[in-house]
């Protein structure tokens, strides 16, 4: 689908992540995370897991000519470290699953899966960008 005609298909709340490089976050939501690739290039991909759409955006898309229209480079310039102060959270995912996949490809876990006061069992793992996500469901107690 051309840009123009995907735009046009947007609504509500979405999520856009800038990164360094577009194959190892697309790697990491699918294989950790278990995300659907919904379309994926060098500059752009678009993600899926239950319904939910969200991009992935190389950083090299906001420089050169386009530069003066995309504000949200500066912020990104500030820090090697993407996402401060968010959290990603993908419900319907087991945690155990996801940060064992983690643990294999050699990501960062943040907190190790655990039950959670508010009812949700969770771990929290860091992407190649500095992303943190918190896979979850709901606890056995």
């Amino acid at each position: 689908m051309e840009p123009p005609a995907y735009a046009r298909t947007l609504r509500g709340f979405n999520v856009n992540l800038i990164v360094r490089d577009v194959a190892p976050s697309v790697a990491f939501q699918q294989e950790v995370l278990g995300a659907e690739v919904v379309y994926s290039d060098a500059d752009l991909a678009v993600m899926r897991h239950d319904g939910h759409e969200w991009m992935v955006h190389a950083v090299h898309v906001y420089v050169g000519e386009d530069s003066e229209r995309m504000p949200f480079l500066i912020h990104t310039e500030a820090t090697d470290t993407r996402g401060s102060g968010v959290e990603l959270r993908l419900y319907g995912i087991d945690p155990d699953a996801a940060e064992a996949r983690a643990r294999a490809r050699g990501d960062r876990v943040l907190a190790a899966s655990s039950d959670k006061p508010h009812g949700l069992r969770e771990c929290y793992l860091v992407d190649p960008d500095g992303y943190v996500w918190v896979p979850g469901v709901p606890s056995n107690g």
